[in-house]
């Protein structure tokens, strides 16, 4: 049976995702089988596993980390929030409906035997389970029924290690707190500290951890610096969504719309020195944009109707009417065309028009098999702007309820998981949509994207891609490096193997 250790933290966003797939990385250059598990995400980033199920894509990313195939065992809970009070619920990867927050806080407690089954599973096969907490774990109106802080802790009878984030202020206070708040028997199993995003000399903390250590009766296993490494984000909070334009000769906006899903699909282009890509909420922040992506969306419609009422879709109509490029991914594709159609109300129910850029129409049925599957495949023939992608390959995977379809010819086909060629979505001259998340991981479509984005304005490129995957690993070793200076990995193992 695998040993396991959990990372909890003080608040979302103080770095569990990301020490939690730098320890499995850690586990994996030291010999063990380790695997990542989180009973209960709540993110709009998913990942498709091998099997076609759908998970969390931060568990996706921590077992890529691990050197091990993503499995929806790793993340058997997801929630993925459609408005500000439900979210769809989705259980060892297949969606079980949508539910409003009330509604699933009373369901939840039911859901406790399919996560111990998943974790019990993983744990027969594998040296380490790095689990990772939610939230904060001193959320003391939601402590009862709790399956993913400390809940999760006692069934798995794993350590717990406590970051907070220095970088958002008061992580003195919030350590300290969080302990405090916590019952006797729950502070006891944390057994050690972690300041996280730290900026400066950690020298300047020295006299503060001492104290902290004092109160808290806990020890400081390390202060981790700001780490520059380029990790998928798992959520809207991530910082790259409010970081200004780089130097880039192509301006590249993405439209941040309220239900944003799966931006990692755009983290490729980000790497190309040519191309400078930022993210759009009002119009304020249009610019003079060369590329507008219209990305995915857990809630078309709504977001359809934001688009309309910011102000931003007159701009993008202006823009594709200039001759500007223009891509959708997904909910994005979805808005490009003439309808977007919910008749059984699987979203918010009604018919709205779309953009009208591309000539498809959408339905969404709620009671419809919701598509999940990784996919291989090239680009047909794109007119227009985008002919240099032309046969160009790619991979990646399709998450989607609604179903699109119209007189125009597929701009790209592939194979499925269930081996089947198919066809997927459209182009109109420098306009072009379908619902491949993923589509620029490969180097060759990144490439030929920025040089068909380049040679529109008569310009050439300076830099090749590299696939995602491959740099992916590379940051992941350079992340383990960074914990490994940061923590007392010593101290760590001691208290992995319970002797601390």
């Amino acid at each position: 049976m695998a040993r396991a250790i959990m990372i909890q933290g003080t608040a979302s966003n103080a770095g569990k995702s990301l020490l939690c797939a730098g320890l499995c990385r850690i586990f994996r250059q030291d010999g063990l089988r380790a695997a990542p598990f989180k009973s209960q995400n709540m993110a709009l980033n998913s990942a498709i596993t091998a099997a076609g199920l759908e998970m969390g894509r931060a568990q996706a990313v921590q077992a890529e980390a691990a050197g091990v195939e993503p499995d929806v065992r790793m993340n058997p809970i997801l929630l993925k929030p459609t408005n500000d009070t439900g979210s769809q619920v989705i259980v060892n990867g297949i969606p079980q409906g949508t539910m409003p927050a009330a509604d699933y806080f009373r369901y939840k407690k039911t859901l406790i035997p399919a996560v111990m089954e998943a974790y019990h599973s993983l744990a027969a096969e594998y040296d380490v389970i790095v689990i990772e907490g939610a939230g904060s774990p001193a959320e003391i109106n939601l402590k009862q029924d709790d399956i993913v802080n400390m809940g999760m802790a006692r069934r798995a009878n794993a350590p717990v290690l406590l970051c907070g984030d220095i970088d958002r202020g008061g992580v003195f206070a919030s350590l300290y707190g969080t302990v405090k708040l916590l019952e006797p028997g729950e502070q006891a199993r944390i057994k050690g500290l972690i300041i996280n995003k730290f900026r400066g000399d950690p020298e300047i903390l020295r006299p503060g951890l001492v104290q902290l250590e004092q109160l808290a009766g806990k020890p400081v296993l390390g202060v981790v610096p700001m780490l520059d490494v380029d990790i998928d984000d798992e959520d809207s909070l991530s910082t790259r969504l409010e970081g200004a334009a780089g130097p880039g000769r192509i301006d590249v906006a993405v439209i941040r719309l309220p239900r944003l899903s799966n931006f990692t699909d755009f983290n490729p282009l980000e790497r190309l020195e040519d191309l400078s890509v930022r993210y759009v909420r009002r119009p304020g922040e249009w610019g003079s944009p060369d590329l507008v992506i219209l990305p995915g969306t857990k809630n078309t419609l709504g977001d359809l109707r934001w688009l309309r009422q910011s102000g931003l879709e007159t701009l993008i109509l202006k823009h594709a009417a200039r001759g500007g490029a223009v891509i959708g991914i997904c909910g994005g594709y979805q808005m490009l065309g003439r309808t977007v159609s919910d008749p059984d109300g699987a979203e918010e129910g009604g018919t709205l028009a779309g953009l009208g850029l591309l000539p498809v129409d959408t339905v969404f049925r709620s009671a419809g098999e919701k598509t999940r599957t990784r996919v291989a495949g090239r680009f047909e023939v794109p007119s227009g702007l985008f002919a240099p992608l032309a046969g160009v390959p790619f991979e990646g995977y399709e998450i989607h309820m609604g179903r699109t379809g119209g007189a125009a010819g597929p701009l790209v086909s592939f194979t499925g998981q269930d081996g089947a060629v198919q066809t997927d979505g459209a182009a109109a001259g420098n306009v072009w949509g379908c619902y491949v998340h993923g589509i620029f991981d490969r180097a060759e479509c990144a490439s030929a994207l920025a040089g068909a984005l380049l040679a529109a304005k008569g310009l050439v490129g300076t830099a090749a891609a590299e696939d995602w995957g491959t740099y992916a690993q590379g940051q992941y070793d350079k992340l383990a490096s960074g914990l490994r200076a940061a923590l007392d990995m010593k101290q760590i193992y001691e208290i992995l193997n319970g002797r601390a």
